[in-house]
């Protein structure tokens, strides 16, 4: 369905013969065909221009379906709908690969604006969009990468400053391109995913290029915060190399603030019974103990649950210690010092709350549970806005 000029909002469907370029290795492919290099830039530019929602070619005969992605830019356009890319394989084929694709449309002229726009929970950035953009200025065009940079949805409702570009760090990219990855996708709705319907996009008070930042739900503090990355990994073993980088510069900028307001802060990470990395940041006053009392508080605890808490060198990096997919619980001090605790059976929850809440740190034991400390959600927007107000100083993200 098209509307007028300057109504323009795409098509429900388009059908051509060739595959799109740089379509992207998003979804169950036959593992046939490259991705990366099949099909025909003239038809990526006509997706980019039309936005279907749905997008069928049989040129390659193979089945292949990716990842829906977006047709706007965050932030920056308002929304708009996904489009779905599916590969048909040819009649009657003797590998029996899926030549049929049955499904239900209502035209999107019919449809609320609201429900159109919806973002499912799996989608990516669109995969033409700056090969196109480079291709009509005449560049030469790099190998394809998709970024997990920008799996954010929503607007802040907040005066943020200016944002640096959503495809990186700065304008000055580095003379390799990076090699093309697959996205880790989470095995069902994800709480903390930030393109997941389920986020809790009131609590957000910083977006960066490959992590955010929140405000912990039930939180020890008003000021207890999560680096979260934006992507779905499940640990911080997991996590790529920019992604390290920049949870790493969340982490510096964060002590920077704390100590600007008399605090002191002590991060830690449970990799257990959870999908997604979830780094607890909370401050702690200097005036209530100090970095050796918060120290001997974890290991006296440890020891009395017959938990074995043990200390790391300072510089060590995470990866050379645990294994991806193995559970553990990780304290960092606001000295460097660390802790660490491989998890084989039965690790309490709430540990590390337990610990801070505890009357040798901050004196908050009902607090221990964060089910028990929720509060309303005008009460979280609240202290949502207070803090990114507080915070915009020391805010990174808003830099030129």
């Amino acid at each position: 369905m098209l509307w007028s000029t300057s109504q323009f909002k795409g098509v429900d469907i388009l059908l051509t013969s060739p595959w799109p370029k740089y379509v992207g290795n998003f979804g169950n492919s036959s593992g046939e065909v490259d991705t990366k290099k099949c099909g025909s830039a003239l038809i990526s530019s006509l997706a980019t221009g039309l936005k279907p929602r749905y997008h069928f070619a049989a040129l390659e005969k193979t089945y292949y379906e990716r990842l829906p992605y977006r047709n706007h830019i965050i932030l920056q356009e308002n929304a708009q709908h996904a489009t779905r890319f599916i590969a048909l394989a040819n009649v009657g084929n003797p590998e029996k690969k899926k030549y049929l694709y049955a499904f239900s449309i209502v035209p999107m002229k019919l449809m609320d604006v609201a429900e159109l726009v919806k973002q499912p929970p799996d989608v990516t950035e669109n995969p033409y969009r700056k090969f196109v953009k480079q291709a009509s200025i005449g560049k030469q065009i790099p190998a394809p990468e998709e970024d997990s940079a920008c799996q954010f949805f929503f607007d802040l409702n907040e005066k943020q400053g200016r944002k640096r570009s959503s495809t990186g760090r700065d304008s000055k990219s580095s003379p390799h391109p990076k090699q093309p990855r697959k996205l880790p996708q989470p095995p069902g709705p994800c709480w903390f995913c930030l393109a997941s319907p389920e986020v809790e996009k009131h609590l957000v008070v910083s977006v960066g290029t490959h992590c955010y930042l929140a405000l912990a739900k039930g939180g020890l503090s008003d000021d207890h915060v999560l680096i979260l990355p934006i992507g779905h990994y499940q640990s911080v073993v997991e996590l790529s190399a920019e992604v390290v980088e920049e949870v790493e510069q969340y982490k510096a900028t964060l002590r920077r603030f704390f100590k600007s307001q008399g605090k002191r802060c002590i991060l830690f990470e449970r990799n257990y019974k959870s999908h997604h990395l979830q780094l607890q940041v909370i401050p702690v006053p200097l005036s209530r103990c100090a970095t050796d009392d918060i120290k001997d508080a974890f290991i006296t605890q440890a020891q009395e649950q017959q938990i074995e808490l043990l200390e790391i060198p300072e510089h060590s990096d995470i990866k050379q210690i645990a294994q991806p997919g193995a559970a553990y619980f990780y304290v960092e001090l606001d000295t460097g010092e660390k802790l660490f605790h491989r998890i084989k059976k039965n690790f309490p929850l709430q540990f590390g709350r337990e610990v801070l809440a505890s009357e040798a740190i901050l004196n908050i034991p009902d607090k221990s549970d964060w089910r028990q400390c929720q509060i309303s959600k005008e009460e979280e927007e609240t202290l949502a806005r207070h803090f990114r107000k507080d915070f915009e100083p020391f805010d990174f993200t808003l830099d030129d």
